[in-house]
């Protein structure tokens, strides 16, 4: 690479090769031009190395492969951010492919908000599977919900994001003490929007490729809960006052959005899986909130 790229994408990966090689030939795809976009991928442990997938797209596009021992996504995402060469930071996940576009669209709304963190618009590409779309629906909700024009802080997801590279460093990237994977995210949302702005871009749009039974979405919105308990921990600690938690309205207002969205899945399903994760988020919360009161008291 003859300069200094414009955007750095970032790609935490563990255990999910075949869903790595499509994210890149996705992105291997792109219309933005080769010597303005630098990708690191980085092997939070992977058990077998990714050598062989990465290997073949250097060919293609600026790519570098990093490793790390285990230690989650968020200390992927930092790591990735600590020797990127790009003015600009995306980030996206191993099972997300973006539109040929994305960093276009990314681009030209950077120019007219050059010290912003832009959130795209993420597409379930499992639409017939319900645990699927009933999680990315939820998503959808959130980003209606937690908005500015209602008088709340922004919110986006780590899977689509892009932001000024020296403003990512000046917050020290995400928070790594979070017990798992799960609202790391929203903690640095919380942290970007005191100081910066945040701006919703759809049209930079990436398919999700993330496959849900009733298992693992129960155990995603568990974690999901756990995580909660810990933002809202630490957003209390930051701000020197109480835990806070969204009033009535919005599990009233949620439980009734499927039905005013299209989906293939029936829209009656939608909503009780939302009353489940609801459910499943709640028994988190609580289950973390005892783990570290019993933690204070041994």
């Amino acid at each position: 690479m003859s300069q200094k790229p414009f955007f750095s994408i970032v790609i935490p990966t563990y255990n999910r090769p075949q869903r790595l090689a499509s994210c890149l030939q996705a992105i291997a795809s792109s219309d933005y031009p080769r010597d303005c976009f630098e990708v690191i991928v980085v092997d939070d442990g992977s058990k077998t190395p990714l050598d062989s997938v990465v290997e073949p797209f250097k060919l293609k596009i600026h790519l570098q492969l990093l490793r790390q021992e285990n230690a989650g996504p968020a200390a992927a995402r930092n790591r990735g951010a600590t020797v990127a060469q790009g003015e600009f930071l995306a980030f996206t996940d191993d099972d997300c492919q973006p539109k040929a576009d994305w960093l276009t669209k990314f681009a030209a709304s950077l120019a007219n908000a050059p010290q912003a963190m832009l959130g795209g618009k993420t597409i379930n590409a499992l639409a017939n599977n319900p645990f699927s779309a009933a999680s990315q629906k939820l998503i959808d909700y959130l980003y209606e919900y937690y908005n500015p024009a209602k008088g709340k802080d922004a919110f986006f997801a780590s899977n689509n994001i892009a932001m000024p590279t020296a403003n990512f460093r000046a917050l020290n990237g995400f928070d790594v003490s979070f017990p798992l994977a799960a609202a790391e995210d929203r903690d640095f949302c919380d942290r970007w929007s005191q100081v910066y702005p945040m701006v919703y871009v759809p049209e930079a749009q990436i398919d999700h490729y993330h496959n849900l039974d009733l298992a693992s979405f129960c155990k995603q919105h568990f974690g999901y809960g756990r995580g909660a308990f810990c933002f809202h921990q630490i957003r209390s600690q930051r701000a020197a006052k109480e835990i806070q938690v969204e009033p009535l309205s919005f599990y009233f207002d949620l439980l009734s959005y499927p039905f005013s969205q299209t989906s293939k899945q029936p829209k009656i399903l939608i909503s009780i899986l939302f009353f489940l994760s609801q459910v499943a988020n709640v028994a988190g919360f609580f289950w973390e909130k005892f783990r570290v009161q019993s933690l204070k008291t041994t």
